[in-house]
């Protein structure tokens, strides 16, 4: 009795938990039976026939030719091989004598017919195979073309089936967004921001912390603010599902990730690091502790600034911040204004500037569609370019959006004026990174010269005092078309700090003691 190898393969993991295996072992059984034959030895895979490389095809092949047998047994032609290559290794076995059976086809392997009808049918097998990898191919582009992504969701979004968008994960969400925050803070490195969302408690889908590797991939998606990136490929898309975060948001880690930002993180985190500078040499006052207390020197050889002390700095800060004076009168006077100033404001000008970008980008993206079908530049090219060119219409949109979403509410300026009012007070209160963020956010230009600091104030924040002189400064007279011109004009600043999202910064950094970290950068 002949002893043959008995192969059965199907093509994915689920269909093995399935009764394709076992009927394929019965055919085997039945036809080596009747076939006087004995199946010595079962190789049982569970894996496409379309690429080549099955370890266990691998396997009875080796064993075939190293005579551990006199044949091999298989349940049809496609069952073996749908490729060119491996079907070669099934005519090689062949020639060296080794019989090959299949169950389902009633040919002779040895003669030149059954061999011919076998060859057709793998090409068959194969062709078949292109066709169905084409037809996937069709289907994926068009769904990518929508702006969907037929692929597994990323790390912070659930998938909701076939046709349909991915949705933000309510569990992960936050904690993705939480580490783009921090690596755009310029903190963190990427070995830091890993132990930080381990802390946070982000884990990837086995329930595992978030190795380095997995971290550095998710920050350089650029799903999470809109935008479908094929890696094999490199070709993007327009998505529909809902961004985590904006498009400057992304640039901004980009950035750092390229080293085009100063990213570091020290043993000993000052309040002050690198934010101050010698108005002599421009060099960075250096930060350091001795006896107890915290000075920032100039480490430049010959230079005239010196040191000065934490204390100095935190006084110097306060009183440039205690400059912003603002009364109870002054505020109603100025909600009257806003009020007044908002039910006339007519934005339509800069709405239809806006649409006519957003337009102008939509042409380009047609004209480097229509470059690369003329072929006037290559693939590589075309999706470098598209990458750019979708990033820059995002940030168009996000623009359009916040800009047709832009309300000026007296609450909110209420709310703003009275940050303003106490900015000092929240200053001498706040904890070190508090203030940290308050010095970044409310102040500029900060240098020292000797002993002495100077410091001015934000653009934002100068902004708001020339506002509050103005609209609290002599009556409005209805009659000077000067004076109506210029309180349009200051209330139209102030318009831009509150609806910008100035105030939520500033409430990020001092309303919520619970939650000091909850801050906006």
């Amino acid at each position: 009795m002949q002893q043959c190898l008995g192969y059965v393969r199907v093509s994915t993991q689920k269909q093995g938990e399935g009764v394709s295996l076992e009927a394929q072992k019965e055919a085997i059984l039945g036809f080596a039976e009747r076939n006087n034959l004995t199946i010595s030895k079962w190789f049982e895979e569970k894996q496409t026939a379309a690429k080549r490389g099955r370890p266990v095809f691998n396997q009875m092949i080796a064993a075939l030719k190293r005579g551990r047998a006199d044949g091999v047994v298989m349940h049809k032609i496609d069952r073996s091989a749908r490729n060119f290559a491996d079907w070669a290794k099934i005519g090689d076995l062949s020639d060296a004598g080794i019989d090959v059976y299949f169950v389902t086809e009633t040919l002779d392997f040895r003669s030149r017919g059954g061999r011919l009808a076998a060859d057709i049918q793998a090409v068959v097998a194969a062709d078949y195979i292109r066709n169905l990898r084409d037809e996937a191919r069709k289907g994926i582009e068009g769904r990518l073309k929508q702006g969907l992504y037929p692929f597994k969701a990323p790390l912070g979004y659930l998938d909701q089936g076939g046709g349909q968008p991915k949705i933000p994960d309510p569990v992960r969400a936050s904690l993705v967004k939480r580490a783009f925050d921090l690596y755009g803070s310029g903190q963190h490195s990427i070995r830091s921001l890993v132990i930080e969302m381990e802390r946070l408690g982000l884990r990837n889908e086995q329930g595992k912390p978030m190795s380095k590797c997995a971290i550095e991939n998710m920050l350089q998606n650029p799903f999470y603010y809109g935008i479908i990136r094929i890696k094999r490929t490199g070709a993007v898309y327009q998505g529909v599902h809902e961004p985590l975060i904006s498009s400057n948001l992304y640039s901004q880690v980009q950035n750092i990730k390229a080293g085009k930002r100063v990213k570091k993180v020290t043993r000993h985190r000052f309040t002050y690091r690198r934010l101050f500078r010698c108005a002599h040499c421009q060099a960075a006052m250096t930060p350091e502790r001795q006896k107890g207390h915290v000075y920032y020197r100039c480490q430049t050889p010959g230079c005239a600034t010196k040191c000065v002390r934490e204390e100095q700095v935190e006084a110097a800060v306060s009183a440039m911040l205690s400059k912003v004076a603002l009364s109870d009168e002054h505020k109603a006077e100025i909600t009257r204004s806003v009020e007044c100033w908002s039910q006339e404001r007519n934005d339509t000008d800069s709405t239809q500037t806006y649409a006519m970008q957003l337009e102008k980008s939509q042409q380009r993206l047609e004209r480097l569609e229509d470059a690369v079908i003329d072929q006037l530049i290559d693939k590589d090219t075309y999706h470098r370019r598209r990458k750019k060119l979708l990033l820059e219409h995002t940030k168009l949109q996000e623009l359009h959006a916040e800009h047709q979403n832009r309300q000026l509410k007296p609450g909110l300026v209420v709310q703003f004026l009275e940050l303003i009012k106490n900015l000092s007070e929240h200053y001498k209160i706040a904890k070190p990174d508090e203030k940290r963020e308050i010095v970044e956010i409310a102040t500029s230009n900060r240098t020292v010269v000797g002993k002495n600091i100077y410091i001015e104030p934000a653009k934002w924040l100068a902004t708001a005092q020339t506002a509050i002189g103005v609209l609290c400064g002599p009556p409005y007279r209805t009659t000077s078309r000067t004076r109506t011109k210029l309180r349009n004009q200051q209330i139209e600043a102030l318009a831009d700090l509150t609806s910008s999202g100035m105030v939520e910064k500033i409430e990020g950094v001092f309303i919520d003691d619970n939650e000091p970290n909850k801050v906006i950068r």
